[in-house]
């Protein structure tokens, strides 16, 4: 055999930091592995996951846009907490296992309580969005405004997920934004190599200065899932307004945890996140 190998899949997969993290741990526990990341396009997502089946090193992948959906028709069994998107897939004697770790990363990002008295609203209608849901309802959070480009797909999530929820275009983002008491972008917009976030969201947020009734009340927060650049346009927006920020690393070192486990059988070194996330931004 030879060197065991995780990866990361995605199109396009560029912008990918999680070679680097899984990389880190790895040398600071010194594992012996690797960590890699592989484009692979929509038409080659079967072909992909069959050649790693039968692949004696390779530990498993997680997976990123746009297959965290797509994938689970190819897996042989799915443990998602039914949120019906999976960005881990580990091999588990022979059989291709799909498993969602985003939730750990939104809970890293969510360790005290979250006020239930406004709603809070998410930028997104895809797994990313799906995986953050599924972690505020363990804090019950039952309100909720979902702000998608395909609002028909905002709704069947909606739907799915059986959640009260207002939908709204982005055209609409300031009112989804008014009263609500939390933000959080679950799109790859702001991204490098992506769309910006629209301008109506952004002025959206900069507009909720010394609001109290028209706008995010104060003591809001707010998350951007996006982590190239680590200081987006988004949280720019959200930091002028006085609204307090997590950024994306938070979500994708908390996520890359959960997964290192799996695929290598190690608890990653935490007490150097400081260090790791310096390596990231640098």
């Amino acid at each position: 055999m030879g060197l065991p190998y995780a990866e990361v899949i995605g199109d396009p997969i560029a912008h990918s930091k999680s070679p680097t993290i899984h990389k880190f741990w790895l040398g600071k526990l010194g594992v012996e592995g690797d960590y890699r990341a592989a484009r692979v396009g929509g038409r080659d997502l079967q072909s992909y996951l069959e050649a790693r089946r039968t692949d004696p090193d390779w530990r498993g992948c997680n997976v990123t846009i746009p297959h965290k959906q797509r994938v689970i028709s190819l897996l042989d069994e799915v443990r998602d907490f039914d949120i019906g998107a999976v960005n881990c897939v580990v091999r588990q004697k022979g059989r291709l296992i799909g498993l969602n770790t985003d939730t750990e990363g939104v809970g890293e990002a969510f360790r005290s309580a979250v006020d239930t008295s406004a709603p809070i609203c998410v930028l997104g209608a895809g797994g990313a969005a799906r995986a953050v849901i599924a972690s505020l309802d363990f804090l019950a959070v039952y309100r909720w405004r979902l702000v998608a480009r395909d609002r028909a797909r905002a709704q069947a999530l909606s739907d799915q997920l059986a959640m009260a929820a207002g939908i709204y275009g982005f055209e609409a983002a300031e009112s989804a934004l008014a009263g609500a008491i939390g933000v959080i972008n679950a799109t790859p917009l702001g991204m490098t190599g992506f769309p910006e976030m629209p301008e109506m969201v952004l002025h959206g947020l900069r507009g909720m200065r010394g609001r109290r009734l028209w706008g995010i009340k104060r003591g809001a927060f707010a998350l951007d899932m996006v982590y190239t650049p680590a200081r987006t346009a988004f949280l720019e927006a959200a930091d002028s307004a006085g609204i307090e920020i997590t950024d994306g690393l938070t979500v994708l070192i908390g996520q890359a945890a959960g997964a290192f486990w799996q695929f290598f059988g190690a608890q990653p070194p935490r007490e150097h996140d400081i260090e790791l996330r310096e390596l990231l931004t640098s």
